[in-house]
């Protein structure tokens, strides 16, 4: 049997018991540009990596305010996240017109999940192709929520989706136990860090390419500036070298084994 005969439709089932169309749209998520967030006891933190097609193409936006108290990044198709995005700005007002109270971090993804969970079973339709991660802060402290096209929802203390995304997930949990008594700026560096560790051979760090907000207590959110994200950049490694430099590099120890003994003694006498 080929797997094409089972995914002409959402309510398709395959044999092996699996939907395809909606692990297409995961696949969506994964070829999307990296986009992380984590928080802090008192700060949460969204980071995203902008890609544009184009010279001639101003990069999207992929960090969105909600509400004040709310936003999300996304990854996968920008025109779903937007779609999203709009969804959830309703239901914040909607929560402000009729109990006139900020909405709880938890029942809005909640209700994201519920509804990219109808167009998982609804014939005519397809999956929603893109994953949020979602920040907020309310009565019980900051949070990070991330949320799939299956419509399966998590919370997490920290996150990272999207291309080559694996890196930056591995940098986040060694970290993950320094980043409960971060100070705001502390925990924007080790966003920008997360960043930079999921960079691809010869891609650089700049600030047209990055995006970062924040909030938290007593903070509404808020997205930096060029002038504040190259100050931080200032501090992180935000280019990695290419292939062939790494390979030479290798071939030239290989060959000479004593030459390059001399040369990390010299790069750890300068580092002291």
């Amino acid at each position: 049997m080929f797997r094409n005969q089972y995914d002409n439709d959402i309510t398709v089932w395959s044999p092996q018991g699996r939907i395809h169309q909606i692990e297409y749209a995961m696949e969506a998520v994964k070829l999307g540009s990296v986009t992380i967030a984590l928080k802090s006891k008192h700060y949460a933190v969204v980071a995203a990596m902008k890609r544009s097609s184009s010279k001639l193409i101003k990069s999207q936006h992929k960090i969105m305010e909600i509400d004040e108290h709310v936003a999300c990044a996304m990854s996968g198709l920008l025109a779903d996240g937007q779609q999203l995005a709009k969804f959830m700005r309703t239901e914040c007002l909607d929560s402000k017109w009729s109990f006139d109270t900020p909405l709880a971090i938890e029942r809005l993804a909640r209700t994201v999940a519920n509804k990219s969970q109808r167009y998982t079973q609804t014939y005519g339709r397809r999956p929603y192709g893109v994953g949020l991660l979602v920040i907020g802060y309310d009565d019980l402290g900051p949070h990070v929520f991330q949320t799939c096209p299956s419509a399966n929802y998590y919370e997490c203390e920290a996150m990272a989706i999207g291309s080559r995304s694996q890196s930056a997930r591995t940098y986040l949990e060694r970290n993950l136990d320094a980043f409960k008594t971060c100070t705001l700026e502390e925990l924007i560096t080790y966003a920008m860090h997360a960043l930079s560790n999921s960079l691809a051979n010869d891609q650089e760090m700049t600030k047209e390419n990055v995006e970062l907000g924040f909030l938290g207590k007593d903070t509404s959110f808020r997205k930096l500036t060029d002038v504040e994200i190259e100050a931080y950049l200032q501090n992180v490694e935000t280019k990695k070298p290419s292939r062939n430099v790494q390979d030479a590099d290798q071939q030239r120890a290989t060959d000479d084994p004593a030459a390059a003994e001399e040369s990390a003694q010299g790069e750890e006498g300068s580092m002291q």
